[in-house]
């Protein structure tokens, strides 16, 4: 009989269902289901009359059971599964006879973390596109919202003392290597406030073990092989992780890097986010290949990636298949180039969802602690009008920074009489 019920709500809500307890089966009925006097009745809800009508008087004037005994099913009183293991896409080897696992335990803390943590990066992207369309932000702005699996999957798999650099399009790793939201937009409006003081924009920010956003196409590759050549040299335990797209897949530097790296056995994983059997591309190095739209395969593809590196066997390629929702820029508004169909699938996969419904499916968490999560984290994000208050770097400020310990020098401006002085650090 259970079996058959939730056959059904599945059907009419359009979700799995799949309950094994009466339990359960009540959570999944939580929305629609009245509890009432000791009695069960399931009711679909009428729209709401107009006001002014004839039925919204009536029910103005009809009392109101507002008793102890009737109550709204939901999973306050129920106990949450603590722990569950899922079956993940078994990723593609390149080099390797053995891979991640296909299995993945996921704790209830953990998924209501990961939730929180992609679900900030989104908000937090799409205030930023808002910005950049009331021309707020100038410049590039590039945006990271549908791969907040990758940020968040990789960030569950190694140490914060673990080093990590990526190209310009840096929002989500800076979220998660600790830098708030506040310094984030700051910084993206280029105010003082900012992660940077301003001066990066939205391309450059950096943390403690975090090496930014860097501008060039593929440079970070290169940067990142050398901070694993310092692991290496300083006898450290510690990784570098270099991240990098399609665009910079075939830059040269990165094959004269990858040659080094595997001669060097450096410590270091090469994470490139495509479609396009890039892990294959180091030849001699091995790849994995992983679903970059779950963050449960991302987190164990990144565990054996790192795993590998710590024991001595030198590099190895990891690609995330994902896809943003996003253009190349903020400014990048033409469809053109994906299907409809292309489009439908990006959503349907969206890591945000995913991970909400395996939750609910598996009474990992209550719809009302999502709906709390995110209304916390809208009023974060929306509260941003310090991105547009906080005061500009000033020009006695602006050629700070540019040299460590140095002695206070002139700078020329745009023109050869106008010229500003740095301060004086010793």
């Amino acid at each position: 009989m259970l079996s058959l019920i939730s056959s059904a709500l599945c059907r009419i809500t359009g979700r799995n269902a799949g309950a094994q307890t009466v339990s359960e089966l009540l959570i999944d009925l939580s929305e629609f289901v009245n509890v009432s006097s000791g009695e069960t009745q399931i009711q679909r809800l009428p729209p709401e009359p107009p006001p002014g009508s004839d039925r919204a008087a009536q029910l103005d004037s009809e009392p109101v059971d507002n008793t102890a005994a009737q109550v709204i099913v939901s999973q306050q009183f129920t106990e949450f599964t603590p722990e569950v293991t899922f079956t993940i896409k078994r990723c593609e080897l390149h080099g390797l006879e053995e891979g991640p696992p296909d299995t993945a335990v996921l704790t209830r803390d953990q998924g209501l973390s990961f939730y929180r943590t992609m679900q900030t990066v989104r908000r937090m992207e799409l205030k930023a596109d808002q910005l950049y369309k009331q021309k707020i932000i100038r410049g590039f702005c590039h945006l990271y919202d549908g791969q907040e699996a990758c940020a968040v999957g990789i960030e569950a798999a190694i140490d914060q003392t673990d080093h990590l650099i990526t190209s310009y399009r840096v929002h989500g790793f800076t979220f998660t290597r600790g830098v708030s939201v506040r310094e984030i937009l700051t910084e993206i409006t280029g105010r003082r406030g900012g992660v940077s003081k301003g001066r990066g924009g939205p391309m450059h920010m950096y943390a403690p073990y975090f090496y930014g956003g860097i501008g060039i196409v593929g440079a970070q590759v290169s940067l990142g092989a050398g901070i694993a050549l310092a692991c290496q040299y300083q006898s450290s335990d510690q990784i570098s992780v270099a991240v990098y797209g399609d665009g910079a897949a075939n830059q040269g530097q990165l094959f004269e890097v990858f040659n080094m790296a595997a001669l060097w056995k450096l410590p270091c994983v090469f994470r490139a986010s495509a479609c396009t059997d890039f892990y294959k591309r180091g030849d001699f190095i091995p790849g994995i290949r992983a679903d970059g739209m779950d963050v449960l395969s991302v987190r164990e593809a990144t565990k054996f990636a790192k795993n590998y590196c710590r024991s001595g066997k030198g590099p190895i390629l990891l690609e995330l298949k994902t896809q943003r929702s996003c253009g190349h820029l903020a400014s990048d508004v033409d469809t053109s180039n994906r299907s409809q169909a292309e489009i439908e699938e990006q959503y349907r996969s969206d890591p945000i969802s995913r991970m909400r419904e395996q939750m609910l499916c598996t009474n990992m968490a209550s719809a009302e602690e999502f709906q709390q999560i995110d209304f916390e984290i809208l009023e974060e994000v929306e509260a941003a009008e310090f991105a547009v208050s906080d005061p500009e770097p000033s020009l006695d400020d602006l050629c700070n920074c540019v040299y460590h310990n140095s002695p206070s020098l002139q700078v020329r401006g745009v023109h050869p009489w106008a010229k500003l002085e740095t301060a004086d650090k010793n």
